[in-house]
């Protein structure tokens, strides 16, 4: 069966991760290992106020992890995640491996992930495709010229 790359994001009760937060990790990847997932990386990524209430809970902590599973898994995590008392809310996104990769070497904090760039007038622009140069004005000019006598 074929592995797909995801990442999840999980909206977790504040309060319960607090009092436990070994329990209530180990909670949310024992859903995936259950599901067919193999974890690749996970962390908490941010815990506070939440724009709306979720449940009735204003304040909340995102997990954030990396993981393998085969598409067929999806379904069982979604069951799983809706029986939890412990998950608010959940999100799960397919990535290319390039994508993938890349994200799991920051969360990982590899060295040269990401290239951190100070002054923006230093980063590099992106290439125009098909373009080596610039056009000339004059011959945009020029061009425009000939359209019109063709009229």
């Amino acid at each position: 069966m074929a592995q797909n790359l995801y990442e999840g994001m999980f909206l977790l009760d504040s309060g319960k991760y607090a009092a436990s937060p070994d329990n209530t990790t180990n909670h949310v990847l024992e859903i995936l290992q259950k599901s067919g997932a193999s974890i690749v990386a996970h962390r908490p990524w941010a815990d506070g106020k939440l724009a709306y209430p979720v449940k009735n809970h204003k304040k909340g902590l995102h997990l954030l992890t990396y993981f393998t599973m085969p598409a067929s898994g999806l379904t069982e995590v979604t069951r799983q995640v809706h029986l939890s008392e412990i998950i608010l809310r959940h999100m799960v996104l397919r990535h290319p491996k390039v994508l993938f990769d890349a994200m799991v070497n920051a969360l990982s904090g590899k060295e040269a992930t990401f290239r951190h760039v100070e002054n923006v007038d230093e980063a590099p622009r992106p290439v125009r495709r098909g373009r080596d140069e610039e056009i000339p004005v004059e011959a945009v000019v020029d061009a425009l010229g000939d359209v019109e006598e063709e009229r």
